[in-house]
């Protein structure tokens, strides 16, 4: 099986929660051929060994972002800022998997449409709403829209640092 490539410019970083704030690594997710990849890349760049809370950020140039909520043994959670991002998107594929949505092939120009779970930031201080209205702010590309969340969840100066 051969990995799913994106088409477009990717940036991806995962972020773990630590006693002294967050410690960041940039991620090659050029390799992932399924969603448990995302993970495993995930787990062995920031070492997980147990039940640390690690968020890995995703952006494809101009099109979308992903953040992927990981904690211990339970299921990622998924938050994809466009769910029509499987059409064209090899890496797309992968989010809208674990975001557990389908993108709509009968109507692709639906505009921006959020998906997955809006929840995953609220116990770190971002509501659903806050979410989705960050992720739908015209005019704003998803880099500016994860250094937004960034900012919110206190890893800013970790994802300036990867760029």
């Amino acid at each position: 099986m051969s990995s799913r490539q994106s088409a477009g410019s990717v940036f991806s970083a995962a972020f773990v929660r630590t006693a002294d704030g967050w410690n960041g690594a940039e991620i090659d997710l050029g390799a992932a051929e399924i969603a448990d990849d995302l993970g495993d890349a995930v787990q062995e760049h920031l070492g997980l060994s147990g039940d640390e809370l690690a968020l890995l950020c995703v952006e494809v140039e101009d099109e979308w972002f992903a953040i992927v909520r990981y904690e211990g043994d339970r299921e990622p959670r998924t938050f994809l800022s466009d769910a029509q991002a499987g059409l064209t998107d090899g890496l797309g594929e992968l989010f809208t998997e674990l975001a557990g949505v389908a993108p709509d092939k009968e109507t692709p120009d639906l505009g921006v449409r959020p998906a997955g779970d809006f929840e995953l930031l609220s116990d770190l201080g971002l509501s659903p709403e806050e979410l989705v209205e960050l992720s739908m702010e015209e005019g704003a590309l998803p880099a500016d829209t994860l250094s937004v969340i960034a900012d919110r969840l206190a890893f800013a100066d970790e994802l300036d640092r990867l760029r």
